[in-house]
């Protein structure tokens, strides 16, 4: 488990998955993962996790825990993950640098 400034979680983010860590009884342990599909190539995908594995990168703020798997890692490398709430509802959203699109649903994009 490495420690790494190439992705971050915002307070807002930590906050959300604090809560429902604590509703389900879990840590709080959200795992970033990207999966090829989607309807612009990749999507992200998140999930709480029990811990991270021994290659996973990981960043911390405010008592909770993001971890990225590497390979995940290079394609969201300096992107910031973010809880948003707004008209169309509320999700985990990724500010990723190296998106060159996107797609309207806010979880699929290319590079």
């Amino acid at each position: 488990m490495t420690m790494t400034s190439e992705i971050d979680l915002t307070s807002s983010a930590a906050k959300r998955v604090a809560a429902i860590a604590e509703r389900q009884g879990k840590p709080a342990i959200l795992r970033l993962a990207v999966d090829g599909g989607g309807c612009a190539g990749f999507q992200y995908r998140f999930e709480l996790a029990e811990g991270a594995d021994k290659d996973d990168v990981t960043a911390e703020r405010d008592g909770v825990t993001l971890v990225v798997d590497t390979v995940s890692l290079d394609l969201v490398r300096g992107s910031s993950v973010d809880f948003v709430e707004n008209l169309g509802g509320a999700a985990f959203q990724v500010n990723n640098p190296n998106a060159q699109s996107g797609c309207g649903c806010g979880t699929s994009f290319s590079v």
